[in-house]
């Protein structure tokens, strides 16, 4: 076996966490950074006393091959199942079922429970916001972060931050930086809400095309949620950015009154209201890539913005930058 190199990862998110377990797997060390407390990036849930949320990534689908062949692992393994919602879309028409019958996985019991799952055996430096790297005479590089810490040295380094973020982390490929810099990522707000008794409709998700909301779920559908009638409701990307420095509770009354336009109905006082601004929600284009790479300075990058969004892609960006840096070895 070639000589086992000592890695970073930036971001902890389901792209840094595959390209991490690959290349544990070939026998390197890996450190993963990142400034949360949790991991999972975009697979976010909340946990309250109302009941639980998953704020970021609603579920995620399944149609590359050697994905569906992870998939399965995650369903042996329970921290992945399987959601059937009855599935709504609301436009001009007003609200009908939808005939999209796709399969819908989500993480068990809650989203952030599969990329917990997937860290098990993996290093991670939490609560740590890495800022800048700094290249060293011998080839390999120091980590800054906010507070002036150096990590380090590390062979090789794979950034999978949103492109925003990952734009001055690549600095030292200007390549792979200006690639960075040419991704532009969409903001969204999301509302959760938790009512004393269940609202009286059949629907579990929604499609809305029609007003300030893109997406409404009954978190408490899925598997493993609680018996609280919990929901979920994410604006369009334009309506967010609209709206990007609007007040919380302005927010909340916004996307409020939209959901009791999409339910035709007067909503009781909800129990609980939390809402989250998402700065980069999704990418807004199609990019091809895979993922990103300087072979020759060691430097990689990978990301859903990097394979055109959707869970899955970030999945299989991650296992894309781990591939090539291991072929460059």
């Amino acid at each position: 076996m070639s000589q086992s190199l000592k890695i970073a990862i930036i971001g902890a998110g389901l792209s840094g966490i595959s390209a991490a377990r690959s290349l544990v797997a070939a026998g390197h060390a890996v450190v993963i950074f990142d400034k949360s407390r949790g991991s999972g990036g975009r697979l976010s849930s909340k946990r309250t006393e109302f009941g639980q949320f998953d704020m970021g990534a609603q579920y995620f689908t399944a149609r590359d091959h050697s994905f569906r062949q992870e998939l399965k692992t995650w369903l042996d393994a329970r921290c992945v199942e399987e959601w059937t919602p009855r599935l709504y879309q609301y436009d001009q028409s007003g609200l009908r079922r939808s005939q999209d019958n796709q399969q819908r996985f989500v993480g068990y019991p809650r989203m952030t429970a599969w990329s917990r799952a997937l860290l098990e055996g993996l290093e991670l430096v939490s609560s740590t916001r890495i800022e800048k790297l700094q290249a060293q005479d011998d080839g390999q590089w120091l980590l800054l972060d906010d507070q002036q810490q150096a990590h380090g040295p590390f062979a090789r380094v794979v950034v999978a931050t949103p492109a925003p973020q990952a734009v001055t982390l690549l600095e030292p490929a200007s390549q792979l930086a200006h690639a960075a810099s040419q991704v532009e990522m969409l903001a969204g707000w999301t509302l959760a809400l938790s009512f004393n008794q269940p609202l009286d409709t059949p629907m579990d998700a929604c499609f809305v095309r029609e007003g300030p909301i893109d997406w409404i779920s009954r978190n408490s559908s899925k598997p493993g949620r609680d018996e609280s009638d919990t929901w979920v409701i994410q604006s369009t990307p334009a309506w967010a950015q609209a709206h990007i420095d609007s007040d919380k509770d302005t927010v909340a009354s916004d996307l409020l009154s939209a959901f009791a336009e999409v339910l035709s109905m007067d909503l009781p006082t909800a129990q609980f209201t939390h809402v989250h601004r998402w700065l980069y929600a999704r990418p807004g284009q199609q990019c091809e890539w895979g993922a990103l790479a300087a072979p020759e300075l060691g430097l990689y990058a990978c990301g859903d913005w990097c394979l055109g969004g959707r869970v899955e892609n970030a999945w299989l960006s991650g296992q894309q930058a781990a591939k090539t840096l291991l072929s460059k070895h």
